[in-house]
């Protein structure tokens, strides 16, 4: 079958496009050539690009448009406010509405899977605050729901991933190297598997780090505005260290021991590639702090009562068995499907195999055509 793809590119409620540059919101819609599809998928991230997302044409080849739409974040992560990325996904929903889809299926994957709930759950009931200090973005509270949402090896959101990766050894955060020997995952002489009073002190330090760093941005924020200044940037190190990345026995899957998305984790741990490498002030409350960020998916998925598809790869080494049962748990739905695909986080399998990617574009068919017909 031959695929059509439609450059889209719009404005949003919050963001004009700029003189030298493009609009806010931009993507790609995939389709059947010659054919306006009455059902579609959208799917979004909180700052990768998506417009050429690699199930897009699997989709499309069964009938499905799919809008690979990014907000105004894209590669900007630093500077991410919810609020105003719910609107900027808003726009695609309603671009797809008006090309005669009658049926929207919000794509959750990786990291946007708690973004995609969290508009649905916005979209149904308006619940996303502002940060203090900070009017709600225009429209906010006006978005088009979708009628069903999948879930692909989805994080459980911004915080709770990025706690778990932590490396909760840090003992400066303004020194990379600063180290408590006593919490490293990577000291000489540590080897899996982890006892389990280890792993326990472990991710208590990881959510205690996540905490400290919390205090001093609320501290921080108050003393540059009290000078009159908005924001200001800042650095974090060493977010590769998550137990389950370096020890196979701590939810056993098929994934390749000792490995994360950057490569080795005691390599990655060190290098300046990670989540969450720089943000604002306000962007860490908004999106990685586990005591203000609204990114977390489980109560977004409360409110979410379409039918929902859940979906891992047993070959992941960032996303794992407990992040699925945790997202089965929390959505409000009463028609729940739950997959497990034999593949790694990008659903691909060794030598360039893409049988997973076949698999999951006929699974994901499959279900939405049982619950449309």
């Amino acid at each position: 079958m031959r695929i059509e793809r439609d450059w889209v590119a719009l404005d949003s409620s919050t963001a004009a496009r700029h003189g030298a540059g493009g609009h806010p919101c931009q993507g790609v819609y995939h389709r059947p050539a010659g054919a306006m599809p009455k059902t579609a998928m959208i799917a979004a991230h909180y700052a990768i690009d998506f417009s050429e997302h690699y199930l897009a044409e699997y989709m499309a080849q069964r009938g499905i448009g799919f809008l690979g739409w990014n907000t105004r974040f894209r590669g900007n992560e630093h500077t991410f406010l919810l609020d105003h990325a719910l609107v900027d996904i808003g726009q695609g929903v309603r671009w797809l509405r008006e090309q005669g889809v009658e049926n929207v299926v919000l794509l959750g994957n990786s990291g946007g899977g708690s973004l995609m709930a969290a508009y649905q759950s916005q979209a149904k009931e308006a619940n996303v605050r502002p940060l203090d200090g900070m009017r709600p973005a225009t429209g906010v509270e006006d978005l088009p729901a979708a009628d069903l949402y999948v879930s692909t090896a989805a994080h459980l959101g911004r915080p709770e991933v990025l706690t778990n990766w932590f490396d909760p050894s840090v003992t400066d955060e303004n020194d990379p190297l600063a180290t408590d020997p006593e919490l490293s995952l990577f000291r000489d002489g540590r080897t899996p598997p982890f006892d389990a009073e280890f792993i326990d002190r472990y991710r208590a330090a990881q959510v205690a780090r996540n905490h400290r760093i919390t205090d001093w941005v609320k501290k921080e924020l108050a003393r540059v505005q009290e000078a009159g200044y908005h924001d200001r940037l800042f650095n974090l190190y060493r977010a590769w260290a998550d137990p389950r990345m370096v020890d196979p026995s701590i939810e056993p899957t098929n994934r390749e021991p000792n490995s994360c998305y950057a490569g080795v984790p005691a390599r990655a741990n060190y290098s300046i590639f990670g989540i969450a490498g720089t943000n604002s002030l306000r962007t860490w409350l908004s999106l990685w702090s586990l005591q203000d960020s609204q990114t977390s998916a489980a109560p977004h998925l409360g409110r979410i009562t379409e039918p929902a598809l859940v979906i891992n790869a047993d070959g992941d080494t960032g996303v794992f068995p407990s992040d699925a049962a945790a997202i089965v748990a929390a959505l409000g739905s009463k028609d729940i499907q739950q997959h497990v695909i034999s593949a790694d986080h990008y659903f691909r399998r060794p030598n360039g195999d893409d049988g997973a990617r076949v698999e999951m574009a006929d699974l994901v068919a499959g279900w939405i055509a049982d619950r449309l017909n």
